[in-house]
């Protein structure tokens, strides 16, 4: 078993709890996300780590994959989103804010960041798994360990803290690496998003 096929079955073993939903124990949503890393690793460079907060219920909830939507596939006209088009399954099409934001600045600029989450689950209320809520300390703590795995696997020079829960994540997991930080793009964010982006990039 290689380390990516390793990664995603020890994320798949996750029980869901009254606050958690773990996507990955679909086996199609497991499969996405094995694909979607797959198709990193196939780029042959170190790509950017971008490491945002958790998945969302209209996001990566439904596609398994972070930084992600159903939309944007049939949206934007990536080239590697277009080449993970015929790989993956998606049974519910919704469009997610984040996401969209995301990829139609990463469309403009032709660039494929590896995307992750500080929590790689879906936390919700109790009770309430069609609503996002912020990742406890506990739970950031045990995505810190998922983060130090995936940095393993790909070893970005650069990493980038999405919001607050993304960056106090990436500091958490890599004391002695330099953590940039950018805003999150919703509530307001997108300009401040892509400002803090491109100045990394650029």
């Amino acid at each position: 078993m290689n380390s990516i096929d390793d990664f995603v079955l020890q994320l798949s073993k996750k029980r869901n709890t009254s606050v958690i939903k773990n996507p990955y124990l679909d086996p199609a949503l497991a499969n996405n996300l094995n694909a979607y890393l797959r198709a990193i690793d196939q780029l042959r460079y170190k790509p950017i780590l971008l490491v945002g907060e958790a998945l969302g219920f209209k996001g990566g909830k439904l596609t398994g994959i972070p930084f992600s939507s159903g939309q944007i596939f049939q949206r934007f006209d990536h080239p590697f989103l277009k080449s993970l088009r015929s790989q993956i399954t998606l049974d519910v099409i919704e469009s997610e804010n984040t996401a969209t934001i995301m990829w139609d600045y990463l469309t403009e600029k032709q660039v494929t960041p590896l995307c992750w989450n500080a929590y790689p689950f879906h936390p919700h209320p109790k009770g309430n798994k069609h609503k996002n809520r912020a990742p406890t300390t506990k739970e950031l703590a045990s995505g810190a360990r998922y983060l130090r795995k995936l940095q393993s696997i790909f070893q970005p020079e650069v990493i980038v803290g999405v919001g607050n829960k993304g960056t106090v994540c990436a500091q958490r997991a890599f004391p002695n690496h330099r953590i940039h930080a950018v805003r999150h793009p919703s509530y307001g964010g997108k300009a401040e998003f892509i400002a803090g982006l491109n100045q990394i990039l650029d």
